[in-house]
């Protein structure tokens, strides 16, 4: 299969740290560490999180991250990737996060 410059890679990760982002233009924003496992190494994000998480309740989670879109620096930090989400009815995002019954490998390639 040939891969398009244009297919969104969405891959696993964990939050490692989080941290509110009070700098940012937006409000509610949060700065993320996450780990995408052995092959694909530590990243950063920034995401509007702070309306309905706690950065302490991030830590740990696992997420789905857009990570070949670029990256873009806000108020200083380097966001690497789109933690993804879907907007709540004032289009706050809540995180789209894979079964934490299963045992999904980080890195692991959304298809």
């Amino acid at each position: 299969m040939v891969e398009s410059p244009f297919d969104v890679e969405i891959r696993v990760g964990e939050i490692l740290e989080a941290e509110s982002f009070p700098e940012a233009n937006k409000p509610k924003m949060t700065k993320l560490w996450i780990d995408l496992g052995e092959e694909h190494g530590e990243i950063q994000s920034a995401g509007q999180l702070d309306h309905h998480y706690d950065p302490d309740e991030l830590e740990g989670r696992r997420v789905l991250c857009a990570t070949n879109l670029g990256s873009v620096r806000i108020a200083g930090f380097k966001s690497e990737a789109l933690t993804v989400g879907v907007p709540d009815e004032e289009e706050y995002p809540i995180l789209v996060e894979p079964d934490t019954e299963k045992d999904v490998p980080l890195g692991g390639l959304l298809f």
